[in-house]
């Protein structure tokens, strides 16, 4: 009986110290930053793509293989039905940035930004570079969000930044950021998991795949990265750098437990991201604006003690 108190003592010790780092009480601006953020982020990326979308909603129609949500379909939408979806996915972002309604609408918002993009992805490749933005727009929509920097606050509280505090608003940034490292953990493993295993460490698969996307943007008439062939030539600096993004990937766990891991991590992946542009000009776009890492560096201090 004494081990099983002993170990029920242990068990509530660890909850109760997790629960104070990883869901600590806060105020409600931190979500509320977030919200801004993403939401933003979301009326810039799908508004500059607007009629992109709108191009690929009038592809042929033997190209559409739905994936996600979108295979609740057996034949693409009519065209103008797909536009104002995107159309009205911008309404209710712009909403969702400026916190209006934010219990009924961001999740209205959330469901149609899954559905654009799984419709978006039916037509071509996946972009997975979206897959986290999705995430977190999907945390900030069932999360108290909306409690701060928003209009829902100026009606209901006579001010942006209220004085209240709870573990929600702590626990947000937390639950963003484990979507963040799961995203990157799963990257790692599709790295080890393929032809090479362990040995992708030594980076020769990272150089053939410099090589092969400068020589596939070649022949199709786009410009290839002139960083990227300066560096061919140095296996070595190939090694260093797929053992530094392995680092990077399975170390983002350790992100989401300590909040100054967080700071070292974002700075890391930041960096990764704009290297992997700047030597094979592909772009992560959420990535690169940063605003992917802002959960990480919003991270509330632990609770103290007692």
């Amino acid at each position: 009986m004494s081990a099983r108190r002993a170990a029920g003592t242990l068990l509530r010790a660890v909850a109760a110290s997790a629960g104070r780092r990883l869901a600590p009480h806060a105020g409600p601006a931190g979500p509320g930053l977030l919200r801004l953020a993403v939401g933003g982020y979301h009326l810039w990326h799908v508004g500059r793509k607007r009629r992109l979308y709108q191009g690929v909603h009038r592809t042929d129609p033997a190209s559409f293989d739905p994936v996600g949500p979108a295979r609740i379909l057996r034949r693409p939408l009519p065209p103008v039905i797909a536009d104002r979806l995107v159309d009205a996915s911008l309404v209710t972002g712009a909403l969702f940035a400026a916190g209006v309604g934010h219990g009924v609408l961001a999740p209205v918002h959330s469901a149609l930004q899954t559905w654009n993009f799984a419709y978006r992805n039916s037509w071509s490749m996946v972009f997975h570079h979206e897959n986290t933005l999705v995430l977190h727009t999907m945390v900030l929509a069932a999360a108290p969000a909306g409690d701060a920097l928003s209009i829902d606050a100026l009606l209901r509280d006579r001010s942006l930044l209220p004085g209240r505090r709870s573990w929600m608003y702590g626990a947000t940034p937390t639950v963003m950021n484990a979507a963040v490292a799961g995203t990157y953990v799963l990257a790692g493993l599709a790295k080890l998991t393929g032809g090479d295993g362990l040995g992708w460490v030594r980076g020769g698969h990272m150089r053939d795949q410099v090589a092969f996307d400068a020589l596939r943007k070649e022949m199709l008439g786009e410009r290839s990265s002139a960083l990227g062939q300066r560096l061919y030539p140095y296996p070595a600096l190939f090694t260093a750098m797929a053992a530094a993004s392995l680092a990077v990937e399975f170390g983002a766990p350790l992100a989401v437990l300590d909040r100054r891991a967080g700071w070292v991590f974002a700075a890391a992946a930041f960096a990764m991201h704009w290297g992997i542009r700047a030597i094979m000009r592909i772009t992560f776009p959420y990535n690169l604006s940063g605003v992917l890492y802002l959960p990480l560096l919003l991270m509330p201090p632990p609770d103290p003690r007692g």
